[in-house]
């Protein structure tokens, strides 16, 4: 059976994996570009699901997709793009959702605790496809698009971040499911014996 010590142990690592989240969708590091230049200097390009930036004599950001992404061939790709950063936004609603269930299954005693770790866990799940889905949508394009095909691009911070939440959270769903089956009992009140042939 679950115990508070797991459900609280497991808040604390999905805590973290939910902050990875919101850094994952707020930090533009994705995909990155570096390559030097003939003076020395070092031009980077940084794109998130939402703003590229780059860092060069004087650094910028601008939103992204742009709007000449998402016309004539380029569709295909923002139209991609923007479903990621869809789906990122669906993950914390997700997140912020379980966070409340482990609140309330919390403080509301045992007899909950024992019934509501199969909630947790689907939406623990539920958060780790949907990040699954995103980290996997966004390598794909960088396999595939023919702008990421230059030398030089790689796969960066927060599609790791993405990557860890989701497999942190895949953790705290099996740490549920296994504690559930394995652990005993809570401390409580034992049911006694009837013996009432001895009574007799």
């Amino acid at each position: 059976m679950t115990r508070l010590l797991v459900y609280n142990a497991a808040l604390v690592v999905f805590t973290a994996a939910t902050i990875m989240t919101i850094a994952a969708i707020n930090t533009p590091h994705w995909l990155s570009y570096s390559a030097g230049s003939q003076g020395g200097n070092t031009f980077e390009k940084h794109i998130g699901l939402h703003r590229e930036c780059t860092t060069s004599a004087e650094p910028q950001c601008q939103l992204y997709p742009r709007h000449a992404q998402c016309e004539g061939d380029e569709r295909y790709f923002c139209s991609m793009w923007r479903s990621g950063g869809f789906l990122m936004s669906f993950a914390v609603i997700f997140e912020m959702a379980t966070i409340v269930s482990f609140i309330v299954i919390m403080l509301s005693g045992k007899a909950t605790r024992i019934r509501g770790w199969p909630i947790i866990t689907v939406l623990l799940v539920a958060v780790a496809a949907v990040e699954f889905s995103c980290m996997s949508l966004v390598a794909y394009l960088f396999d595939n698009d023919e702008q990421f095909g230059v030398p030089g691009w790689h796969l960066d911070t927060s599609w790791y971040l993405c990557t860890f939440s989701a497999i942190m959270c895949i953790v705290c769903a099996v740490a549920l499911l296994l504690s559930a089956y394995i652990l005993p009992q809570e401390d409580g009140y034992e049911l006694l014996d009837d013996n009432l042939e001895d009574v007799a």
